[in-house]
């Protein structure tokens, strides 16, 4: 079979070698019913518990018990399902070209009321809003640097976004970034934001310098011999730059977390309403003040601005390119439950994996509603859910958008439900054409469409799928989502060389080393 134009380019090409306004960030939103309805009881939460944010939150929604969520050992009772037969217990998604009052979405300007739809309901019941007040961040510069990535001259800032905290000094928030751009470059560059820990030293390749008469610093470890050269050596050789975000400096990762950083600082410490902000959102939030940094900066073209992570800073990746129509790439790696996969699907990870005290707090807390088995309101269950994965990936249309995997094999583990990813894909490519995007070039029967071969991708429309034959990283996907991009951008990709074998050390004449 022939190859398509771009899938064939893009063959050739690795061989051979808008700031508009976004809906719903640095907007004021409406307040919600929760947060109209009057003040909750003020709460010490100085020593506050995962358990005792999940349990209040429980107590505000009216739950009296979770379904809990099934395992991923195989082993367990209560294992994950991986039967396709029992894979699709609700298999009709909700309709993404369809408003709520029943009439179909044919032009732009409907879409752009149906999106309007589509985000208070992922507001409302998956992720969360952001509320009124959220401290202003104010950036400085606090240490620049030059070095040398994959033999190119690079510019280096290490930057601080501070969060006004005068109105509660007991929480101090400030987001840590790292902004890597080539020395030498002629124009504006693009950039992708990276979800990832990251010192200037060390996005400079060197060891992290420790502190007076400590052990070494730490240094990223360097890919095998013959793999692709690390992202951010990639992103220079192609004339990009990059941003290390640290997701955990904006918001930590865990529930106990919910009344401190900049969730606990907008509520003055105390513990999220329903339809508050979950981590994900938070870790958005951050990302779209990253945005905001660079669209200012000299150096950056802030029409050209990607985000990118991995398992859970996947599903933020893919969360922070919906709300913000100011990205114009996302690159979304192994995301699953939360992310690109479909909530209506039985298999591997679940609605209740995100809705007991271990994950709920990247999702707003009414999405706890939909893992009650008894409650004030009887029970609800994925079924119940008014928005799906697909809708997400709409939300992102007619941006840059490449869906990432990798293979059980190689440990990007069934869990993730790959199969449930590329659905939702499908069904969101309608979306994509609509807007002149192009999706993957398949029909959009999303309960018969299956995965492309491994290593096959789906590169020309402005969504894509590729799952790789690597394991729980895009690592193997960073090569093809730059000539993908660039070519969309109308930039020429140049492609990193591979990381090198290290030469044999000399032998003398008996095999001995001398």
């Amino acid at each position: 079979m022939p190859q398509r134009p771009l899938a064939a380019h893009l063959f050739r090409v690795l061989c051979s070698a808008r700031l508009a306004a976004p809906l719903g960030v640095g907007v004021a939103p409406l307040a919600s019913a929760q947060q109209t309805a009057g003040t909750l009881p003020a709460v010490d939460t100085r020593s506050w518990t995962a358990a005792q944010d999940h349990q209040q939150m429980m107590d505000q929604l009216g739950i009296r018990a979770l379904r809990q969520g099934p395992s991923g050992n195989e082993q367990d009772p209560n294992h994950a399902n991986y039967d396709e037969a029992r894979a699709d217990p609700f298999p009709k998604l909700p309709d993404v070209l369809t408003l709520e009052d029943g009439r179909r979405v044919t032009t732009r300007d409907a879409w752009a009321r149906r999106r309007a739809e589509i985000v208070e309901l992922f507001e409302r019941e998956v992720y969360g809003r952001i509320p009124r007040g959220v401290p202003k961040l104010t950036w400085a510069i606090t240490a620049t640097d030059t070095g040398t990535v994959a033999g190119h001259r690079v510019i280096g800032k290490q930057l601080i976004g501070h969060a006004d905290n005068s109105a509660y000094p007991a929480i101090a928030v400030d987001i840590a970034a790292t902004l890597v751009v080539p020395a030498d470059a002629k124009a504006r560059v693009p950039v992708m934001i990276m979800f990832r820990p990251g010192t200037l030293d060390q996005a400079l390749g060197r060891p992290t310098p420790p502190p007076t008469g400590a052990r070494p610093g730490f240094a990223f470890p360097p890919p095998p011999p013959g793999s692709d050269a690390p992202a951010s050596e990639q992103l220079i050789v192609d004339g990009w730059g990059f941003v290390f975000l640290n997701p955990t400096s904006v918001q930590a990762d865990n529930g106990a977390g919910l009344t401190k950083g900049i969730i606990g600082l907008t509520n003055k410490g105390q513990p999220r309403r329903p339809d508050d902000w979950g981590a994900l959102r938070a870790w958005g939030w951050g990302a779209s003040r990253v945005l905001d940094y660079l669209a200012r900066d000299p150096s950056v073209n802030a029409h050209e601005v990607g985000v990118e992570g991995v398992s859970r800073y996947g599903k933020a990746a893919l969360v922070t390119m919906a709300f913000d129509q100011r990205f114009a790439a996302v690159l979304i790696g192994s995301s699953g439950e939360g992310g690109a996969k479909l909530h209506r699907r039985n298999w591997g990870e679940a609605v209740e994996s995100l809705t007991g005290t271990g994950e709920y707090h990247w999702m707003a807390g009414n999405f706890l509603k939909y893992g009650a088995s008894d409650a004030t309101f009887g029970s609800k269950n994925a079924g119940d859910i008014p928005v799906d994965a697909h809708e997400l990936l709409a939300l992102c249309a007619p941006r840059l958008t490449f869906v990432s995997y990798g293979v059980p094999e190689k440990g990007d583990a069934k869990w993730l439900d790959h199969q449930g990813s590329y659905m939702a894909a499908v069904a969101a490519q309608p979306v994509f054409r609509l807007l002149g995007a192009g999706g993957l070039g398949v029909s959009d029967d999303y309960t018969k469409e299956k995965m492309p071969p491994v290593n096959a991708g789906l590169l020309d429309g402005r969504l894509a799928w590729r799952q790789h034959d690597g394991g729980h990283t895009d690592a193997p996907n960073w090569k093809y989502f730059l000539a993908w991009a660039d070519y969309f951008y109308k930039r020429r990709y140049t492609p990193a060389n591979a990381v090198q074998v290290p030469p044999k050390p000399p032998t003398d004449s008996s095999g001995r080393k001398p």
